[in-house]
């Protein structure tokens, strides 16, 4: 593909279990599908978003979706699996991500369309009020860009919410989890209802991994009762901060404004 060892693309069959491919991007682990199971989600992150998605309405009722960072559509494809006819849109950055995950992949599922944009760009084209969820999953060179991590692109996500509709964010750090501080502090800044979801030995500060934000307009949106409870289901037992908790987690950071280089 011409592509240096810094972004070279591939996917890999997973040796415990060989329906899986994992999609890398020089060398770091990007996205996991199973190539006949779609409900099967192995990296915690992921099932941890899709929990929030599946508390979100109702089992089985159709949603519109925003996917912001594509990958190789495991969320789109959970989510044509467990909520048939959704209406999905996924944002992806690279054309070769694309042209990978359709040409070795499962195909695309009937409801999902791929657009190759920025996903600041897309989200200021779409129309006001037009999906019930949100995913933004976006990386470049292991780490979020500036330009999609605040308050006025919160605002524009939020705009592009309906009134009942969540944003759900996945945040990559480190101990003492500076960024996924200021990312929770940033959503707070725009929505009414904001929690963190991870692994509690992260949240405890103990190790690297994946932070997940959840944010709703309403107040009291979020299903958070029963989001403790699925993340304390999960293989590895997760915990969830809110309201208090969450101020205790966010103290001292501040939201991060718009000033950045894109």
């Amino acid at each position: 593909m011409g592509a240096s060892d810094d972004d070279r693309l591939e996917l890999v069959v997973d040796p415990v279990r060989p329906t899986g491919r994992t999609l890398l991007a020089g060398g770091v682990e990007q996205s996991y599908v199973d190539l006949v199971d779609p409900t099967y989600l192995h990296f915690e992150y992921v099932r941890r978003m899709a929990a929030v998605a599946d508390l979100a309405a109702p089992a089985g009722r159709p949603l519109d979706v925003l996917h912001l960072g594509g990958g190789a559509l495991t969320l789109p494809r959970y989510l044509a699996a467990t909520r048939p006819s959704s209406a999905q849109l996924v944002v992806e950055r690279e054309q070769a991500v694309v042209d990978l995950v359709t040409r070795e992949l499962p195909p695309v599922p009937g409801g999902v369309e791929i657009h190759v944009a920025d996903a600041r760009d897309a989200v200021a084209e779409a129309p006001a009020g037009a999906y019930d969820l949100v995913l933004a999953d976006i990386y470049r060179a292991a780490r979020m860009p500036p330009h999609v991590a605040t308050v006025a692109f919160a605002a524009e996500v939020a705009r592009v919410l309906r009134p009942d509709g969540i944003y759900l964010v996945n945040v990559t750090d480190l101990p003492p989890l500076v960024l996924a501080r200021v990312q929770a502090a940033t959503l707070r800044a725009v929505f009414a209802d904001v929690c963190v979801v991870a692994d509690r030995r992260m949240l405890r500060g103990r190790r690297y991994g994946n932070v997940v934000l959840a944010a709703a307009l309403r107040p009291d949106r979020l299903p958070v009762a029963r989001l403790v409870v699925r993340a304390l289901r999960d293989p590895l037992p997760g915990g969830v901060l809110h309201g208090p908790a969450l101020d205790t987690f966010i103290a001292g950071a501040r939201p991060r404004t718009d000033d950045v280089e894109r």
